[in-house]
């Protein structure tokens, strides 16, 4: 059912993507610092979004990055600590004088 359902999802989004990129035909002028070129607008726009989720990822990654670290250190922290009881409670009680 859910392999039906996102098969669905993507018929839909691709017949919208194909729809809105043949009604957005009209070349746009793109200015470059070193010339100008004319592209469809469904490409110019298809081409600021990925832009924009590549900045985005990359924005993020060193978030995920650090984070990772930190559970990295963490987990080692509590391999630590565990040793450090299991030693503990292999050790001997004293009587009490």
């Amino acid at each position: 059912m859910a392999r039906i359902l996102a098969f669905v999802i993507v018929v839909v989004v691709v017949t919208l993507a194909l729809s809105f990129a043949v009604l957005n035909a009209r070349p746009v002028p793109l200015d470059f610092y070193f010339g100008t070129r004319e592209i469809p607008l469904a490409l110019a726009l298809v081409l600021a979004l990925v832009a924009g989720a590549v900045l985005g990822v990359a924005a993020s990654l060193t978030m995920v990055l650090r984070a990772r670290g930190e559970a990295r250190r963490l987990r080692r922290s509590a391999r630590r600590a565990e040793e450090e009881l299991e030693n503990l409670r292999k050790l001997p009680l004293r009587p009490d004088p």
